[in-house]
């Protein structure tokens, strides 16, 4: 029986091939499910205050992070997760349901219109042009940018760093359990990496949860199986031909251009990180997942959960060996689970799993090793992509940022031949957003 297993899963996920095992795969999967579980209860939160439902946000959100990454898995071989994006989400509740007044019907239509376009184009393969012309500076920084940004959930999910109003950040009260907790969770997984323990992940955040619930009262247990809510109060109830408002198209654009490169940027920062894609920025199947990346987020706005991208949490599972779409059928099959499982789940505090983020942070900065640092034309987009996603705390800004300093610094240079057509392309746009909303 264990042999037939290992044959299917050779065939559909070619282990062999990318020096993997079933076990491999299986702890990847089950490190990024608990590096980013936290997804199904900080969604309904944040869309609960834009006025819907956080029971029935919940149940869709794990539906379809659970489908899409599934899809993910089978379809691209990729050891990539899916869930609603969190930017995203709180864009809409704050900014365009809570500052511009729009219903959340409406305003769930606009991310729906935003996901459609990045869907047709990454059907008509502009898309892929686009990240497969990528500067390797750009690409390093991005890599390096997104490190930098989880790193710092990390941080922040452990409260070791905390706002100051003077300062931005400061640091935290280092005799907090939530501080002590992630910490030791931290020097688990580097320590145990370091000597070739790979699941150290995974040890870290059980060993972390069960000292939680004997020290932090906020840890508890609250049962084990709870049944899914009816799902008509959110899904059919988006407004998709409300937001087709002509005030609404800018932000419809920033959607687009939100998804396309948090997306992009992760898809091409993990994969990196896991060596499967070339000098090129390209890796295996590639098409596939822009198109399943893309489907999934017109999908996600549809039910209601915001648009669906690809998660940076997925480098907690390529740390610990995933290389192959296992990894996210494993993480698929566990969001579908937690709909039963919801009271289980919630047992893992935020500190648990910030260590691994910081774990993630220190793979992916390591890219920045590649960068030419004594030609400032191609060291500046690397360092400026990033340090401005950490420091704005958006992914998409630090690639703006990063695109529009490479033309500025090839063109004040006299190297506008290095300019690849997409980049200008590219660049063009994030100056159009700019100027048109900010």
């Amino acid at each position: 029986m264990q042999t037939t297993q290992r044959s299917l899963f050779e065939r559909i996920f070619k282990l062999n091939a990318h020096k993997t095992t079933p076990k491999t795969e299986l702890v990847a999967g089950i490190t990024t499910f608990f590096t980013m579980v936290y997804v199904v209860f900080v969604n309904p939160s944040i869309l609960g205050d834009a006025g819907m439902d956080k029971q029935v946000v919940f149940a869709t959100t794990c539906l379809v992070a659970g489908f899409g990454t599934i899809a993910m898995g089978l379809f691209s071989n990729l050891p990539i997760a899916l869930a609603p994006a969190m930017g995203l989400n709180a864009f809409f509740a704050y900014a365009v349901v809570g500052k511009l007044g729009y219903s959340w019907e409406v305003g769930m239509g606009a991310i729906f219109w935003g996901s459609v376009g990045l869907f047709l184009i990454s059907v008509f393969k502009v898309r892929y042009w686009v990240m497969s012309s990528i500067p390797v500076s750009l690409r390093v920084g991005i890599a390096a940018g997104i490190g930098f940004f989880v790193a710092l959930i990390g941080f922040k999910n452990m409260d070791l760093i905390v706002p100051n109003p003077a300062t931005l950040v400061t640091l935290g009260d280092l005799h907090q359990p939530s501080v002590l907790l992630g910490l030791l969770g931290f020097f688990i997984i580097v320590i145990l990496a370091a000597r070739n323990i790979y699941s150290g992940v995974l040890v870290s955040i059980v060993v972390v949860t069960s000292i939680a619930f004997f020290v932090d009262p906020n840890v508890s247990y609250h049962g084990f199986i709870s049944l899914p809510p009816d799902l008509t109060p959110i899904v059919g109830k988006v407004d998709v031909w409300g937001a087709l408002d002509t005030a609404l198209f800018g932000i419809i654009f920033s959607f687009l251009l939100v998804t396309l490169f948090d997306s992009s940027g992760t898809l091409l920062g993990v994969t990196d990180k896991a060596g499967l894609s070339d000098e090129k920025g390209r890796f295996p199947h590639m098409r596939e997942a822009l198109f399943i990346d893309s489907f999934s987020g017109v999908v996600g706005a549809y039910l209601g959960t915001s648009a669906v991208g690809t998660y940076v949490e997925s480098g907690a599972g390529v740390s610990v060996g995933g290389r192959t779409g296992l990894t996210a059928v494993v993480v698929g099959v566990l969001f579908l689970l937690t709909i039963f499982f919801s009271p289980l789940a919630s047992l893992v505090p935020p500190y648990a799993t910030a260590g691994a983020l910081v774990y993630v942070g220190i793979l992916m900065a390591s890219s920045l090793i590649r960068v030419q640092w004594v030609d400032l034309t191609e060291a500046t987009p690397a360092f400026i992509t990033a340090a401005m996603m950490p420091f704005t705390c958006s992914i998409t800004e630090g690639i703006a940022f990063g695109f529009i300093s490479y033309v500025i610094m090839k063109l004040g240079t006299g190297r506008v031949r290095e300019i690849h057509p997409s980049v200008w392309f590219v660049s063009a746009l994030f100056v159009l957003k700019f100027a048109w909303v900010g």
